[in-house]
């Protein structure tokens, strides 16, 4: 019997392209709406919705 491999948990990297900036956009988008909304009533899920928010910021920053 031959080995199967199976690509699953596999990723693929983001590229320059027009679709994944905008793509990232609106996720950053969404965590802050998420992060603005829950802030009041759970601290920490706020933070957390900030901290993602803030680490596609980055990935924005070095695809621009």
């Amino acid at each position: 019997m031959e080995n199967q491999y199976c690509k699953v948990g596999t990723s693929t990297p983001i590229s320059k392209s027009s679709n994944a900036i905008s793509f990232l956009e609106y996720q950053y988008a969404l965590f802050m709406e998420k992060a603005s909304q829950i802030k009041n009533s759970d601290a920490k899920l706020g933070e957390f919705f900030e901290l993602k928010a803030s680490k596609i910021s980055k990935m924005l920053e070095g695809l621009l």
